[in-house]
This record gives structure tokens, C-alpha cells and sequence, in this order.
């Protein structure tokens, strides 16, 4: 296979990562909209608007900061707007979708929990776009550093490089499996789902992003890292609030 790969489209060749990942994003929201029907938790409009676009503005800026963020020196050396477009990632896009959340349900008075509906179309827009940074290689920011490990491909240079994306899917998948098998205990309050998968995620990639090329901004960890840390801290504080439902 050869790295990138790319799609002829109207007149113009386009990479393969920003047609999975619009692809993933559609696919996940039709999902989401359909377990959203068959779910037995319905919310008033209101509220499912400023949910959603609380999520939205959050992600979108979150995606865009930390993404900025990872390498903060090119970024003062080389300001220009196409490149703050352009740098995103999803890990400031979940924690800051997070905080959009929490305060659109501030405003519109919500305290239940609105999260686990969304695990699973979000896993699947995931995967979805991994497929989309595996395919581009060495071409966007989503590779991995050289090894000689057994899994180490060569993505377009003349190194073999770990298949991060690849990692990542397979993690992913492997978390869909988790986290249903949990869910279907019926032993947790509504939203564990979701605290468990981001808790999970963000380890992984806490993780991942040491076999990553990356700008180290404290210690030896990277934007990415601090931000996954911070996010950690702050779901393990709200496992210590959860209560099991116990059967008698």
C-alpha cells in the first residue's frame, strides 16, 4: 500500500483523513439518532439543543486549542489562520465538548446525566476516522515513531513506524465490548458508561502518545498528555461520588 492514500473528487485530490472523518461524523450522529429514538430517556428540546450545541462549540474550540497547543513554539513562529484551522485533535474536542456540556445543562437547569447515549456512536465516528489518519500515513500528525517492532510498518518514508491509528482502532473496538458487557450489568447510575469510557480513552492515549512524535512541555509528557492527565484527575474524582445499584 502506498501512503498517502488519496480520492480524486470534482477535479481535486483530497486525503483520505478528512473524508473518514466526515464520514465517521455523520455515521456517529445518525447512530446517536437512532439509539436517541429507541431510548426510553427522553429529553425536552430545549434541553437536547443546548446539550448539543454545547458540545459542539466546546469540541470544535477544544479540538482546535490543544491541537495548537502541541507544538506552541511553530505556532508562534508560523501564526497563520489556515494552520490554527487546520491543527485539531480529538482529545481537546472530548474535554472541552465535556465542559460545553456541563455548562449548556447549567443554563437550561439539567442535573441527569447525558452521557451514555452518545459512547457508542462517538467509538464508531472514532474508528471511522482512524481509518482515515491510517490510510494518510506520514502525511498529518496521527503517526507513529520508528521501531523494529513486529507491527512497525512503513507509512511513507523510509521507516518502519508504529501503526498508531491501527492501535487505536483496536482499542477502541476493544472497549465497545468492555463497556457493553459493564452496561448490560444494569449496576451503575446513568452517565458511568460514559465516565468509564472517557477515563479509558484518555489513559490510552495518556499512553499511546509516548510512542508519538510530540513537543514535551512538561517533564517528558506532551500537550496531549497534561491535557489527558487533567482529565483523569477529574473522572476519578467523580467515581468517588458514584453509587452501585446492589441486588438483594
Amino acid at each position: 500500500m502506498d501512503f498517502p492514500v488519496t480520492f480524486h473528487l470534482f477535479g481535486k485530490t483530497i486525503l483520505a483523513h478528512p473524508l473518514f472523518e466526515a464520514a465517521g461524523i455523520f455515521i456517529g450522529m445518525r447512530f446517536y439518532f437512532y439509539l436517541k429514538r429507541k431510548s426510553k430517556e427522553k429529553m425536552s428540546f430545549n434541553t437536547s439543543a443546548a446539550v448539543l450545541i454545547g458540545a459542539t462549540a466546546g469540541a470544535l474550540i477544544g479540538s482546535k486549542l490543544i491541537g495548537n497547543l502541541e507544538n506552541p513554539i511553530r505556532l508562534l513562529e508560523h501564526f497563520d489562520l489556515k494552520t490554527i484551522w487546520t491543527n485539531n485533535t480529538i482529545v481537546g474536542g472530548l474535554a472541552f465538548g465535556i465542559i460545553g456540556v456541563e455548562w449548556a445543562k447549567k443554563i437550561v437547569g439539567h442535573k441527569e446525566s447525558t452521557g451514555d447515549l452518545i459512547v457508542y456512536p462517538l467509538i464508531l465516528a472514532m474508528i471511522i476516522g482512524r481509518i482515515g489518519c491510517f490510510l494518510t500515513g506520514i502525511h498529518e500528525e496521527t503517526y507513529g515513531i520508528p521501531t523494529d517492532f513486529i507491527f512497525g510498518m512503513h507509512l511513507g518514508d523510509q521507516f518502519l513506524r508504529h501503526p498508531v491509528a491501527l492501535y487505536e482502532i483496536a482499542f477502541l473496538i476493544l472497549l465497545w465490548i468492555v463497556l457493553k458487557i459493564i452496561q448490560n450489568t444494569k449496576k451503575y447510575p446513568s452517565g458511568f458508561v460514559f465516565q468509564l469510557f472517557m477515563v479509558s480513552y484518555f489513559s490510552f492515549r495518556l499512553l499511546l502518545d509516548f510512542i508519538k512524535p510530540r513537543v514535551e512541555i512538561l517533564g517528558n509528557l506532551g500537550t496531549i498528555q497534561v491535557v489527558c492527565i487533567a482529565v483523569i484527575f477529574y473522572y476519578f474524582l467523580k467515581f468517588r461520588k458514584t453509587k452501585f445499584v446492589t441486588s438483594h
